[in-house]
C-alpha cells in the first residue's frame, strides 16, 4: 500500500520510556504520527504495543520522555486537563468495552451525552447516524449480548466515532474474530478513516488486517522499534527478527514473548 501523503505530525513522541518493576517495556522510543495516515504497530505478544498505545491519550504515564499531540505536551496532564484531548483522540479497546446494561444506541449516545450540550433527540439522531456509518442500521434497541462479536466491534467503533475525533487508537481490533469477520472490520476501519479524514494508530498482530489498513508499519521488539516504514520497505527489511515475524517463523535465540 502506498504511503500517506506528507503532512505535519499530529503526534511527536520522543524518548518514551516505561518500566514495570525491573522490566523495561518501552526503551526511549521516538516516532511521529502524521495527520491522515494509518500507522500500524506490530509486535509479539507482551512486546508493549498496548502500553505504547495507552501513552497516546494519557491512559498511562511514561517514566521518561514526552508525548506531544498537536503541539501540546500531554504526558504530564491530569485527568481534567486531558478531557479536551480525549474528545479529539478516541480509543477502541480490545474487548470493545460496551456497557452491558445499555442498549447499542445508548452505548453510542453515551459520549455525546457526557461531552456535549445536544438535546436528547439530537443525540439519538447522531447515534443512529454513527451506527448506520458502520453498517448497524436498525440495531440501536438491541443489547450488546444480542450481537455477534463482529457486530459488537462495529458498535464499539460507532461509539468511538461519536464525537468526530481527529484520531482513533485501535487496540487489537480483530482479536477473537474469524478471518472473514476480521477482513470486514479491516475494511470498515479503512473506509471510515477515509470518509471521516481521521488519523489511525492500530496495534495488532493480525498481518492481513495490518496490510489492508496500514500506510506505514512499526515493529516493536525489546522495547524499541526495530523497523518503521512503508510496507514496500518492510518487504525489503534486513532485520531478521522482523522478517521472521512477517513470515510467521520463530528462530531460536530471538526474543521470547512475555505475558
Amino acid at each position: 500500500m502506498a504511503s500517506a501523503s506528507p503532512s505535519p505530525p499530529i503526534f511527536r513522541i520522543r524518548d518514551l520510556t516505561k518500566s514495570y518493576g525491573p522490566k523495561r517495556v518501552l526503551d526511549a522510543v521516538s516516532f511521529d504520527v502524521f495527520a491522515g495516515e494509518s500507522l500500524i504497530i506490530l509486535g509479539r505478544s507482551g512486546s508493549g504495543k498496548s502500553v505504547l498505545l495507552r501513552q497516546l491519550n494519557g491512559l498511562e504515564k511514561p517514566d521518561a520522555g514526552t508525548v506531544e499531540f498537536d503541539g501540546m505536551e500531554i504526558s504530564s496532564l491530569d485527568e481534567r486537563q486531558l478531557a479536551p484531548v480525549r474528545r479529539r483522540v478516541a480509543m477502541l479497546f480490545q474487548g470493545g468495552a460496551l456497557f452491558d446494561s445499555l442498549t447499542i444506541g445508548e452505548n453510542v449516545a453515551f459520549p455525546l451525552a457526557e461531552h456535549t450540550d445536544l438535546s436528547a433527540d439530537e443525540i439519538r439522531e447522531l447515534a443512529a447516524r454513527k451506527l448506520q456509518l458502520v453498517g448497524l442500521d436498525g440495531v440501536g434497541d438491541k443489547m450488546p449480548s444480542a450481537l455477534s462479536g463482529g457486530m459488537r466491534k462495529r458498535a464499539a467503533l460507532a461509539r468511538s466515532l461519536a464525537l468526530d475525533p481527529e484520531v482513533v487508537l485501535f487496540d487489537e481490533p480483530t482479536t477473537g474474530l474469524d478471518p472473514v469477520t476480521s477482513a470486514s472490520i479491516a475494511h470498515l476501519i479503512r473506509t471510515t478513516q477515509k470518509r471521516m479524514s481521521t488519523t489511525s494508530v492500530v496495534v495488532t498482530h493480525d498481518l492481513p488486517m495490518a496490510r489492508a489498513v496500514g500506510d506505514r508499519v512499526a515493529f516493536l521488539a525489546a522495547g524499541r522499534f526495530r523497523f518503521l516504514g512503508t510496507w514496500d520497505e518492510a518487504e525489503r527489511t534486513r532485520d531478521d527478527t522482523f522478517r521472521h515475524f512477517l513470515e510467521g517463523r520463530f528462530e531460536e535465540g530471538e526474543e521470547s514473548a512475555v505475558a
